[in-house]
């Protein structure tokens, strides 16, 4: 069933509830949310319910508290696609401002929940908060939803091996450069996308030649050198590769850039759209007294990021690559 997308709450109609939904900023749709939505699923299946979920944009983090805000995982449109995969059939993504912002909890779920989105029962992770200076809590919820007429219920927290699942912590680790824990709190490789922009043609003529990400507002992991995948978002192509993230201080950068050299010939037009996948942290980036000496850095990166591409697709014979991380 094609995912439906409300934009809004002036755009419901009827035809919205009855629901089983959940409600959260879902950035990342890491593994602890990837549970959520899949006993929102069953518990709709079990009564003839949709599946459904509520998120916000932007994240309230930027209204209420602007200088707190996080820099974010995904886009809207990647928390849809992935809410889509683990069988939610419908998602209302609500403009946070500041006037929904003083919502209290009491108006959220009576108006909201139960008048507007016919919400039978609605699951939240145990550290939720709702209502105007997130003054409702999981167990606030439950009151309500016993007096409203819905069920609650509170799904705890995980966490894998010692580290609580949460998009906090995801970008802790990616902003350590620990790529390859985030890829499995998240259960997919993080990655960044956008336009291809053009370099300054050092790397053409004194290193080796790259595909260059101008990052926008998307996290980006620590500075440094990263086994990676890149591809092309408009033509289907895929190609294994080694990351810099960094400023290029060898030539006296200033300005955050995302550089993919990639590990096999590229053929035909290059790409003018990209998505960098982050598998493994070689090294920082580092300082080297010319261009020949990156060069020669730059050519043992590449050597070791192959050697690792080959020894991750032998490793998954044919197994799903999450299986196959575990033995990395």
């Amino acid at each position: 069933m094609a995912l439906r997308i409300w934009r809004g709450l002036e755009e419901v109609d009827r035809n919205f509830g009855p629901c089983a939904i959940t409600i959260g900023n879902f950035d990342g749709v890491h593994i602890g949310h990837q549970e959520i939505f899949r006993r929102v699923v069953r518990r709709a299946r079990e009564h003839g319910w949709k599946p459904s979920a509520m998120t916000f944009d932007p994240h309230p983090a930027r209204v209420v508290a602007p200088e707190r805000a996080p820099r974010l995982l995904s886009t809207p449109q990647q928390r849809c696609r992935w809410m889509a995969e683990a069988g939610i059939e419908q998602v209302l993504i609500i403009p946070f401002t500041p006037e929904f912002s003083f919502t209290t909890p009491e108006e959220f779920a009576a108006r909201v929940l139960v008048e507007r989105l016919g919400a039978r029962a609605v699951l939240v992770g145990e550290n939720f908060r709702f209502g105007r200076g997130k003054g409702g809590d999981a167990e606030r919820l439950r009151e309500l939803g016993a007096r409203l007429g819905f069920e609650t219920e509170i799904v705890s927290g995980i966490r894998f091996r010692g580290h609580p699942v949460s998009s906090s912590e995801v970008r802790r680790l990616l902003g350590a450069g620990e790529v390859t824990l985030a890829w499995r709190l998240l259960g997919r490789p993080y990655g960044v996308a956008g336009e291809v922009v053009r370099g300054t043609g050092t790397g053409s003529r004194l290193t080796v030649p790259t595909l260059n990400l101008l990052p926008g507002e998307q996290l980006v992991p620590a500075n440094g050198v990263y086994v990676s995948r890149t591809s092309d978002l408009e033509g289907g192509r895929s190609w294994p590769s080694v990351t810099n993230v960094g400023v290029r201080p060898t030539f006296g950068g200033d300005r955050l850039t995302v550089e993919s050299h990639l590990l096999v010939p590229l053929v035909g037009d290059p790409p003018r759209r990209i998505a960098v996948e982050f598998l493994h942290r070689l090294r920082p980036e580092m300082k080297f007294p010319d261009a020949a000496s990156l060069r020669r850095q730059i050519l043992q990166d590449a050597a070791r990021a192959a050697s690792w591409h080959r020894r991750f697709e032998c490793l998954r014979g044919g197994k799903p690559a999450r299986a196959s991380l575990q033995a990395l």
